[in-house]
């Protein structure tokens, strides 16, 4: 169907007379890094008055336990902000997943804080575009969408999460229990800036490798120490030649060492993987547990893995193919530049919900760009055409039952 019919014009026009900017400015003008607590507490509680508008219950989540290495080799548990839940209709006959997060790369003593225009209908702020604006859209949009006479055929979960830019780790239970059973997904993270979409993506692990040595003086008996250092410097190479066409390998720190005169006992090796298939997943996790054999072996030194595949691949498959046409096609509908999509080297919380099966849109969100620096900016035009775009989209998808 590319034109409108007359409940959809006027479902649309409703998206589009949201007061989304005002949201946009009032969310971005708190500083929500992940790490920020207490800003995180500001924004949820915003977020829960907002989407209170919406038939259903609001609650927030608890996030889980989160894990990590420190510099000195030590496991420690941090502590992630709460996540909003809101469940609207779950007997429908049509069930979505709408998803968003209300953290930024931003910490809060980063002196990016403030909000700029850079010329007019171009917003320059922490979390502009990514993604104050794009949870904006999904109110405004499902606002709009409880107008419409289609709104008893579809159900709906929101979560928006407070922890999506470290990787989810807090959140990745309540994505996966959220997305069982679901018709398709939309996430919100921010288009590119000619309205593209992000195709298929590749998994991401983080990983840290614990390297034990054996400390001895570099003068005197060097010998008999195990270069912990070197081994990690070993295990990066040995890591970084496995890279291919299907694997994007980037050993990104190492931790450890010490004074000139002393053989280092400890380090702690920090890298990323990012293979694009499941098949080539299990292959980097094999080869990463087969590298660290070699290198404990070689250098006489003992190693613990520390980490996972916490984004798992999302290829691009007939179910996602279809709902990224329907997509296309209600872009059409409203007149809207041709809505295309390419894959990325991106990951988000879209590759979980795909991961589960359910074919998902992840850059539902507004038009902008320099994200995660503090050259981000979001392009303030692009929140009703965005907002048009879902209220439309999940309409059609009710109407038809199906993607």
């Amino acid at each position: 169907m590319t034109s409108l019919t007359a409940t959809e014009n006027a479902t649309i026009e409703r998206a589009a007379d949201a007061p989304m900017l005002a949201q946009v400015e009032q969310w971005a003008a708190v500083n929500s890094g992940t790490g920020n607590l207490a800003g995180l507490r500001t924004v949820a509680g915003q977020l829960a008055d907002a989407f209170a508008a919406l038939p259903g219950d609001v609650r927030l989540v608890a996030p889980d336990p989160v894990e990590s290495v420190d510099a000195a080799g030590n496991i420690k548990t941090t502590q992630r902000g709460d996540h909003l839940h809101l469940r609207v209709r779950p007997d429908a006959p049509v069930q979505l997943l709408l998803t968003g997060h209300m953290d930024t790369v931003f910490p809060a003593d980063h002196p990016f804080q403030t909000l700029r225009w850079l010329e007019p209908g171009v917003l320059n702020g922490p979390g502009t575009a990514d993604m104050k604006a794009g949870i904006s859209v999904i109110l405004a949009a499902l606002k709009a969408l409880e107008t419409s006479p289609f709104a008893p055929r579809i159900g709906y979960d929101v979560m928006i999460n407070s922890d999506e830019e470290t990787g989810s780790h807090a959140s990745a239970a309540l994505i996966a229990e959220l997305a069982k059973g679901k018709t398709a997904a939309l996430t919100y993270e921010p288009a590119l800036p000619d309205g593209g979409l992000a195709g298929a993506r590749p998994g991401s692990g983080n990983f840290s490798v614990i390297v034990h040595g054996q400390s001895a003086h570099a003068g005197r008996n060097p010998e008999d120490g195990r270069n912990a250092l070197i081994a990690a410097a070993d295990l990066a190479l040995r890591l970084n030649a496995l890279k291919s066409p299907d694997l994007k390998v980037n050993p990104a720190k190492i931790d450890g060492g010490g004074p000139n005169n002393v053989v280092p006992d400890s380090a702690i090796l920090r890298v990323n993987l990012r293979p694009s298939t499941p098949e080539a997943m299990a292959a980097a996790e094999a080869a990463l547990r087969d590298a660290v054999a070699a290198v404990s072996r070689e250098h006489d030194v003992h190693c613990h893995i520390h980490g996972n595949f916490n984004r798992p691949p999302k290829p691009l498959d007939a179910a996602a193919t279809r709902l990224f046409e329907l997509v296309r096609d209600c872009g059409a509908a409203l007149g809207l530049p041709p809505i295309r999509w390419k894959a990325t080297g991106g990951v988000c919380d879209g590759n979980n919900i795909a991961a589960c099966g359910v074919p998902v849109v992840d850059t539902m969100g507004p038009r902008g760009g320099a994200i995660h620096s503090s050259d981000e900016f979001l392009i303030v035009d692009s929140l009703a055409e965005r907002a048009q775009l879902s209220a439309l989209t999940m309409m059609r998808i009710a109407e038809r039952g199906t993607v």
